[in-house]
């Protein structure tokens, strides 16, 4: 799926909009990462350059100036270079298909660079890009040199990140339709790990089968390592060996989500290995499940954002004091986070171009509040160490976490992955068609 790059270009000029006049934005998309030896990673565009430009190809730089007008700084068409590795826009592409304004070749970019920020007041650009970071030095530096000459170098160096940052936080249409399609594929790929799972398999094995739909569906790769654990393996947060074998009584934690046009997808199920909920598995699944159902009430416009994890907590709080891993006030347990024995996560987190997607949580030191457009994960969970004498043993080594991906709309909460069971009754009877 392909955004059009008219959208690109009324995004280019919002950003320009939103910045001091005769101001430059610098960035760039980075560059091939060796794997070993001579073979590379698969090339994934910087999230904020990909936002901006829509372009996706390597070592590539976009300066933008008034009205949003871009120069893309690209590899050469090279026919050699494309017979090994593949196909480049090139310059021309870049214009045609991308809408930039001007182009030239990466052998041309400081002279590009330098032409821009002579006479620019403000060159901004992520201050995390201490590769760029450099580069603009070298040029400030080369102008600032031919000033007697009558150059004028930038005298102000804003950060880039916080401006797209609060641009990307709110989706478009456009956006939004691309999330659900990834959500979707990812729906199904956990529907197809819960049908097929069976004890004495390897995590990785039950690993191939999401990664057959991910692909099949037209979702290259997954938008972050897939997380498959079995058993106590689930109580550690981001486990991705994924070569244990799962074992009939394990419950499974499965933490996957496709990426589709470099948007993500984010879910987490977890169901068990035999198709039957054990009795204290099923006590404590409620409890978490609960906790989603308290926090989804709170996905509203106008809500603060720390209002579905508060609410959440209390939800799992007081499931652990009736459950008796906890004992005391509930309101104490909380004030004292005694419950992050068994929680020590949020509740979820901004999703878009990267999985963690960015944008600030807190607005003026105060929790920002919810706002049509914004997409964000909910995903309570408790997880009760093998090694925690202090419960009974029957809750020993127990991991569970569910979590959705969620549109906030004017008419509430809209749950991109739907489809996806999580009531206990809905879980064993989709994995009972298959047993």
């Amino acid at each position: 799926m392909k955004i059009d790059t008219q959208i690109y270009q009324a995004r280019r000029e919002r950003l320009m909009q939103s910045l001091p006049e005769n101001s430059v934005v610098i960035i760039r998309t980075g560059e091939l990462s060796t794997r070993n030896n001579d073979c590379e990673y698969e090339f994934r565009p910087h999230s904020s350059f990909f936002y901006l430009t829509g372009f996706p190809e390597p070592s590539a730089y976009a300066l933008i100036q008034a009205k949003g007008e871009m120069t893309l700084i690209t590899l050469p068409k090279d026919p050699e270079k494309e017979q090994w590795d593949g196909f480049r826009f090139g310059t021309a592409g870049a214009i045609s298909e991308f809408g930039a304004t001007k182009a030239a070749v990466l052998a041309e970019l400081d002279n590009v660079a330098f032409a821009a920020l002579d006479g620019t007041a403000h060159v901004v650009y992520l201050f995390n890009d201490t590769i760029l970071r450099e580069k603009i030095a070298s040029w400030r530096d080369a102008i600032a040199a031919k000033v007697r000459m009558g150059a004028s170098a930038p005298t102000s160096f804003m950060d880039l990140s916080p401006v797209v940052s609060e641009m990307r936080l709110r989706k478009g249409a456009e956006e939004i339709a691309i999330m659900e399609v990834a959500a979707q594929i990812s729906v199904e790929a956990h529907k197809q790990a819960m049908r097929c799972v069976r004890p004495g398999m390897k995590e990785y094995q039950l690993e191939a089968e999401l990664n057959y739909v991910f692909m099949k569906s037209g979702a290259r790769q997954p938008a972050y390592n897939n997380i498959v654990a079995s058993g106590c393996n689930a109580c550690v947060l981001h486990y991705i060996k994924n070569d244990e074998v799962i074992e009939d009584g394990d419950l499974i934690l499965i933490d996957a989500g496709a990426e589709l046009g470099c948007y993500a997808a984010d879910i987490t199920r977890t169901f068990p290995a035999n198709g039957k909920f054990s009795e204290p598995q099923a006590a404590l699944y409620q409890v978490v499940l609960d906790a989603y159902h308290a926090g989804m009430k709170e996905l509203t416009v106008g809500t603060p954002y720390e209002a579905c994890h508060n609410a959440a907590v209390r939800t799992l709080t007081e499931g652990l004091v009736a459950h008796g891993l906890l004992s005391g006030d509930v309101n104490f347990l909380i004030e004292s986070k005694a419950y992050r024995d068994f929680y020590m996560h949020n509740t979820g987190h901004w999703l878009g171009l990267d999985v963690h997607d960015c944008g600030a949580y807190k607005v003026a030191g105060e929790s920002r509040l919810l706002e049509e457009g914004m997409v964000l994960t909910i995903e309570p969970g408790l997880y009760v160490s093998a090694d925690n004498q202090s419960v009974d043993a029957k809750w020993r080594g127990i991991g569970i976490r569910i979590e959705d991906d969620v549109l906030i709309r004017a008419d509430g909460p809209y749950v991109l992955t739907h489809g996806l069971p999580k009531e206990i009754r809905d879980i064993e009877a989709l994995m009972a068609e298959s047993r």
